[in-house]
């Protein structure tokens, strides 16, 4: 039982290493489920999840901006909603009150 303990701790630590990206500079880290996953400020468009997380906003209140007509930032992917980050960050610079 103890050594079986060790080996799903080794197993786990070896998932959530950080490996090293091709281009300088760049950090890409590895998940528990072996994708990698981007780093947020290097991705074009974010869930709703990552945008809240990113930019400090509610998921409800993201939520109700992408449903605005004429949003500038909402990319829909089939019926999934994302945000286009770049656009988002210029709404929030631009903006006082949200």
């Amino acid at each position: 039982m103890r050594r079986y303990m060790n080996i799903e701790k080794e197993s786990s630590l070896k998932m959530n290493t950080v490996l090293q990206g091709e281009t300088e500079g760049t950090r890409i880290h590895q998940g528990s489920d072996d994708r990698e996953t981007v780093p947020i400020p290097q991705k074009l468009a974010l869930t709703i999840r990552e945008a809240a997380e990113y930019s400090n906003i509610g998921i409800n209140r993201i939520d109700q901006l992408l449903r605005a007509p004429h949003c500038p930032f909402v990319l829909y992917v089939g019926t999934k909603k994302l945000v286009k980050r770049k656009e988002f960050e210029e709404f929030i610079h631009s903006t006082i009150v949200i």
